[in-house]
Formats: C-alpha cells, structure tokens, sequence
C-alpha cells in the first residue's frame, strides 16, 4: 500500500490560507495519511517567526524581564489561526500551559518546542486527523544524542494502525521526558523520521521553494531548477553552501531507500525536485545538462608545505595532519605533489592556532618553507553524469582562464561526482556564474 508522508515548512503554515493550502494538498491524494507541521513563519518580510518569537520569551524570562507582551503576539498568531478557520480544540488551555511553564522556569528547547506543537493542535483539528506528541516517540540518550533506532522502533509502533496523524516536528524528550529540539529547521529530520518508521514509499518536503535550484539565486540570476538529484549530490552541495532541506534529514530516509520530493505549497501542480539513491540509466542521459548544480564557501585559507621528496618520507603527511587533529581542525582538502602538499581549512577555525601549528611542523618535519594563503573560496561543481563526459577538467580550466579567473587549486572526487576549485575571494560570485553559464548552455560542446 502507498504511503506518503508530507512535511510542511513555517512559510507553509504561516497563517489561515496557508493551512487551507495545506488541507487542500493532503486531500489531493488519500496515500497522504502523516504530516509534519513547522511552526508558524513570517507572513510578509518583517514579520517575526513563532520560533523566534519563543526563543525571546525565554531570553526575557531569564533575564528578569516581562515576557507577557511576547507572549500576547505568539498567542494572537494562533488565536486567528483556530478563529479563521473555525477549530474547536481547546487553544486557550494549551496557550496558557505553554504561558505558566515558560513563567516556571521551563528550558530554552521547551520554549522553542512549543511553536511546532501548538500548529500541530491547530493542524490536527483542522483535518480531523489524530495529534500525536512527538516527544512519545521521537528519544534522545541522556547526553543529548538523537537515539535513531529507539525512535524508529517506537514511532513505527505508534503508527502502525493506519490512522491519519499530525506528528508535529523539531522536538522529542529525553529518557526522563524532558523536551530536546533538534537544531533550528529540524521539523525535515522529524518527517524523514516518520518516512521511516511507516516505510513510506515517498517523502514530501513541502515549503515555499519549487525544489532545489541549480545556483544561488542571490549570485546567478534565475538559475534552473533540479528536477532530479541523488542524495550523494544532495549532500556534496548541501555541504558547499546550497540549502532548501536540513542536512541530518537525508539520513534516516537514505538508510531505508526512500526517495524525498521538494515540493512548494504555493505552487502544488510543480513536480519539485526528486531525491533518489540512484536514477536509471535511461534517466541519467536523458538529463540536459551534464552537472546537477554549482555552490561555494568563502572563508578558507590555504597551507602549503614544502620538503624535498615529501611523497617518499613516510609520516610527514601523517604527523601534519595529527597536529590539526590535536586542535580539532577539520581540514577540507588535501592536495600533494612530489615536493609539496597543500591543506585547505577554515581561516576562522585555525586562525587562533595558526602560528603554534606552523611552530609544530617546523619542530617535527624540518619542511623547507610553509606557506599560508588566506581569502580563498571554494566552489564545487556536482553532477551525477560528469563521470559520462571526458574532458570536463579541462572544460573547467579553459572557461575559467577565459574569464581571468586564477585557480588557486583543484581537486576531483574519486567518484568524479564533484569537482573543487579554490579562487581568490574576490572571484567567487564571478566564479559560480562563469562555471554555471559555461555548463548549462544548450550548445555544449562536450
């Protein structure tokens, strides 16, 4: 039997007529028997999340300050909310339990918790759907660690009677009942947990976004959408910059083989972007274009070491590399030569450690010189079929020194998913237009 769990974002759910799209959507197609709600988002431009708006309930109340006017605005949201669309749950009595608990003293993860579950109230009656607490199902260990396979058996045997139910999103408990939130836009990770646990044969992601697009809008002007991607792809771009789904989601949908599909509540006939382990053959050729999307990050420095016959001394690498471990230094990338190797960090994160790290190589590899170049992006080009097209580095060299554009290094995944550039910082927005023109150009070359 097909099973569709939907997951609605804060834009989706920000006020009366967004849940009438919602309602309107989970009736489309009856697979769709569990939904996920956000807290309510921002309804015009300067508007205020509920979220944030629990968040600042808390900071006042901790620092001795009157929280009620706060309050009054997130109960307002939710009072226009029921009153619009006629529900008959008891709002007042869950508003002021959520009101005396944070005047109690509750936690900040309380607080935030409560935005998700008072629209899931709000859902649940609306639909005349079960609520289900996500805090019964959704466990974390004592030291704050999400516990997926506890979850996973409990949620599955909640839901294991078929029942349309709301399971609000971004929260669970600990092993003593105490609520804990999973980072900010967690509500993704609730619903991939619920796709789990009911082995749902997809996963909507619905928000305010038709899918993934191929660049940064804010850099590329009106770049394509991805109509399908896999999640290997998903997470070499998630990790270069490019969001629309929470990174810790893919996860417990990727282990149990289920594809997710992005969709936008304001535009529901959209097919979105389709996230899958693997696309047929057939699928993969039939692509029009031979990378799936471009993203960067600024903020690296580069390090380069320099000793003679570096690649025949065993340990060099090794012990360079253990003294980065000691500071907890993530090193993004790492490029060698015959005389030379280069690490690629974060400028910021080794930036305090910078000099006793320099002092540590010079004291245990004798290196002939160390050099560190700061200001560096890097931007990496994903796609599924480059591995299908010879000639995509060069392509890349060819494009980017027609445009004056100085490649500081570059290094290619050995699955040939990706391909990294590092560019001075100045070039970076210029680099990922360059890049995204060149390989989505209808007169391709290659």
């Amino acid at each position: 039997m097909k099973k569709i769990v939907t997951k609605f974002g804060g834009s989706s759910l920000a006020d009366a007529g967004q849940f009438r799209k919602v309602k309107d959507i989970l009736l489309l197609d009856e697979a769709r028997q569990y939904v996920i709600p956000s807290a309510p988002g921002r309804r015009f431009k300067d508007d205020d999340k509920v979220t944030d708006l629990l968040y600042r309930c808390h900071k006042q109340k901790s620092a001795g300050e009157d929280y009620q006017d706060t309050f009054d605005l997130i109960a307002a949201r939710y009072m226009d909310i029921a009153e619009e669309l006629g529900l008959h749950v008891d709002l007042g009595a869950a508003l002021d339990e959520v009101n005396e608990k944070i005047d109690a003293g509750a936690n900040a993860d309380y607080c935030a918790s409560r935005g998700e579950y008072l629209n899931g109230l709000l859902l649940a009656d609306f639909m005349g759907w079960r609520f289900m607490d996500a805090a019964e199902a959704v466990k974390f260990t004592a030291d704050g660690a999400f516990d997926a396979e506890t979850t996973n058996t409990l949620m599955a045997e909640k839901l294991s009677d078929g029942v349309p139910t709301v399971v609000p999103g971004f929260y669970g408990s600990y092993p003593d009942g105490t609520i804990k939130t999973f980072s900010r836009g967690g509500s993704d990770i609730t619903g991939a947990i619920v796709a789990r646990a009911v082995e749902a044969s997809v996963y909507e992601n619905w928000t305010d976004v038709s899918g993934f697009l191929m660049a940064d809008p804010r850099i590329v002007p009106h770049p394509r959408e991805i109509s399908s991607i896999t999640y290997k792809e998903l997470r070499e771009l998630s990790y270069m910059g490019a969001s629309v789904l929470h990174e810790d989601a893919m996860f417990p949908v990727h282990k149990a083989g289920i594809p997710t599909n992005i969709r936008n509540t304001n535009d529901p006939s959209a097919p979105g972007t389709m996230i899958r382990e693997e696309f047929e053959e057939d699928a993969l050729h039939s692509e029009p274009y031979f990378i799936t999307g471009v993203a960067g990050r600024r903020g690296y420095c580069i390090m380069d070491i320099h000793k003679s016959h570096v690649s025949a001394k065993l340990g060099v690498v090794r012990s360079v590399l253990a003294l980065f471990e000691k500071h907890e230094l993530h090193i993004e990338q790492i490029v060698s030569g015959i005389d030379c190797f280069s690490l690629v960090v974060s400028t910021e994160a080794v930036k305090p450690y910078l000099f006793s790290i320099m002092e540590e190589i010079e004291s245990f590899c004798g290196p002939d010189s160390v050099k560190v170049t700061d200001g560096i992006s890097l931007i990496a080009c994903v796609g599924r079929r480059m591995v299908f097209r010879p000639g995509i580095s060069g392509r890349l060299f060819a494009t980017l020194g027609e445009n004056d554009i100085n490649i500081r290094m570059i290094s290619q995944g050995p699955e040939e998913l990706n391909i990294i550039v590092g560019v001075d910082d100045r070039d970076f927005e210029k680099t990922i237009r360059v890049l995204y023109n060149s390989f989505t150009r209808k007169d391709q070359p290659l």
